[in-house]
């Protein structure tokens, strides 16, 4: 879970190779709280988790496939920018028991100049348009890849390019990995101090540089505040 304006990783599960990232997110549901906007990409979704999330109460806005794989919404009401209102609900038995769960759909493709007939979807709890617009959902969404940046800032620049963890036994490999993450946050937490004392955008200022200041001075003097 990280912050999309701060790049702040601020919640993380580890588990075995063989858990998907899908599996993991459902132990992350306890960080969700009901000032949040909670985004996640389409690989995520199912029907199970959606209603586990939305019972924390933070509002979810996640991409959801549109092939055949993909969740079929049950039409409600159409909503005057363009979004609709639908009724989700599984196919399993134990699902068809359960109350049809409310969402927003948001249908959308890009239209940059290039040849993209990709069609994206979006399911939202913000079922209000006067409260969020589709346009303005659409927008958000594509804060989601700041995380991509976020484990390029933390794989590529912070651990280095084509370095594996150096630790041969699962418990320092989980140290090892809990210290990329202290070491990340306590960056980012600088650089979000720098911004606001400057009344910048943290988003403005250089991962890597901020990265070569701590170096040196974690080199130059004995200690590092957390």
């Amino acid at each position: 879970m990280a912050e999309c304006g701060t790049h702040a990783i601020f919640a993380a599960r580890v588990g075995t190779y063989r858990e998907s990232e899908a599996c993991l997110a459902e132990r992350l549901l306890d960080t969700f709280t009901p000032d949040m906007v909670v985004l996640a990409d389409r690989r995520f979704f199912s029907y199970a988790l959606w209603r586990k999330a939305t019972a924390t109460g933070a509002d979810l806005l996640w991409r959801i496939r549109t092939d055949k794989a993909g969740p079929t919404p049950t039409h409600v009401s159409d909503l005057p920018d363009g979004s609709w209102l639908a009724h989700l609900g599984g196919s399993t038995p134990a699902a068809r028991r359960e109350e049809p769960m409310p969402v927003r759909v948001i249908d959308y493709s890009i239209d940059d100049g290039r040849d993209n007939p990709t069609t994206y979807r979006l399911f939202t709890t913000i079922t209000d348009p006067d409260q969020a617009s589709a346009t303005e959902l659409a927008a958000a969404y594509t804060q989601r890849w700041e995380i991509e940046n976020t484990f390029d800032e933390l794989k590529t620049h912070q651990r280095g390019p084509r370095i594996v963890l150096r630790s041969k036994s699962p418990d320092l490999v989980l140290q090892e990995i809990w210290g990329h993450l202290c070491c990340h946050y306590a960056i980012r937490s600088l650089m979000h101090d720098a911004a606001h004392h400057g009344g910048h955008d943290p988003d403005r200022i250089s991962f890597t540089a901020a990265l070569r200041i701590t170096r040196r001075t974690i080199a130059t003097r004995a200690h590092f505040p957390p």
